[in-house]
């Protein structure tokens, strides 16, 4: 048996950049941050043929995350209706979020965490609060810490102050302050980024009242937030605007990116939303401008750096013993039996 010498390794840490197997330094501009982990709640709250756009909303921030670096064991994903396997979509397994058909954003490895009629108002707070049935599988569960940045995305039909799911119950505002309200409480964020397309989606942050939340919505209360264009092979809106344009703005990211939140804010002027993005920020405590996108929409990776060459020379251990092998020789049985001689045998 061989073994490496632990006390020959001798590891500093730096804060840095790694990009494509290169490392860079953080630019000096940006504030740091103090996190150490990134997770993704992405939530489509509606059912029906009618609301495949929404389903293409959740599901391409979902792949612009994951491409980002966020990996699927910590990202929660949850989708109200499978659009993929409607029999109304005439190309089935797919979901597409441009009439171009450029990106299926279903793609062949989408891990959902809450399919269907698990998408409810009950499962999404006690998702968030982490009070959960003790025999919750790994996948359903945010296990956050105080060292974690979030990114919590919704996407449905809303109202002043409420947003529906499955069109049969609603969340509001104030149980959605709540809910983050104790995740501070029980440490389980550094630092959120709460990002909403939905109508009157303002409404939905305006009782948050926990610190280090940023966030950002596709209408103010009394406006509409529109789709964006339909693609004619399915016959309904295939996307919504403000998605349509974040999704625009996070192909142009990569993992070693200098945009910022500041820029990310205002990636859907009203001239194209036709609704009027809201931003809300006074409760968080960094300039949105200082801070990279990558800290909400990508995933740390430390990087570990020596000053030294390691001695990686195996040394033999003394406590190895030898394990006699049977000597038996063994052959193969025939496949098909010669009866007759077996029958002759026994006579």
């Amino acid at each position: 048996m061989y073994l490496l010498n632990p006390s020959l390794f001798i590891f500093i840490y730096v804060s840095v950049y790694h990009v494509n197997g290169l490392i860079s330094p953080i630019p000096e501009a940006f504030q740091k941050s103090g996190h150490s982990n990134n997770w993704a709640v992405l939530v489509d709250t509606s059912r029906f043929w009618f609301n495949y756009r929404h389903v293409a909303n959740v599901l391409s921030i979902y792949r612009s995350v994951k491409r980002l670096g966020i990996p699927d064991s910590q990202i929660i994903l949850m989708i109200a209706d499978d659009m993929a396997c409607n029999p109304r979509n005439p190309r089935p397994a797919t979901v597409f979020n441009n009439a171009n058909q450029h990106i299926n954003v279903y793609g062949d490895d989408v891990e959902v965490d809450y399919r269907g009629y698990e998408v409810t108002v009950e499962n999404f707070v006690r998702l968030l609060t982490g009070r959960l049935p003790p025999d919750t599988p790994r996948s359903k569960q945010l296990l956050t810490d105080e060292g974690s940045n979030v990114l919590i995305y919704l996407t449905g039909h809303g109202g002043d102050g409420f947003l529906k799911f499955q069109d049969s119950e609603e969340v509001t505002s104030q149980e959605l302050a709540d809910a983050l309200e104790q995740m501070w409480q029980k440490k389980r964020y550094h630092e959120l980024f709460f990002m909403i397309d939905t109508c009157q989606a303002a409404s939905m942050y305006e009782k948050f009242y926990s610190p280090n939340i940023l966030a950002v919505a596709s209408s103010l209360v009394g406006e509409d937030s529109l789709s964006h264009h339909v693609d004619p092979a399915i016959g309904v809106y295939i996307i919504d605007r403000y998605t349509y344009y974040a999704l625009d703005f996070l192909e142009k990211v990569d993992m070693g990116s200098t945009r910022t939140m500041g820029e990310f804010l205002s990636v859907c002027p009203k001239r194209v939303c036709i609704s009027t993005v809201g931003v809300r920020k006074d409760l968080f405590q960094r300039d949105p401008y200082k801070v990279p996108i990558t800290d909400f929409f990508g995933s740390v990776r430390p990087v570990a750096i020596t000053t030294s060459i390691l001695d990686v020379t195996p040394f033999k251990t003394n406590n190895t013993t030898s394990v006699e092998t049977n000597k038996v020789k063994y052959k193969y049985v025939l496949q098909m039996p010669d009866f007759n001689s077996f029958i002759k045998n026994k006579v």
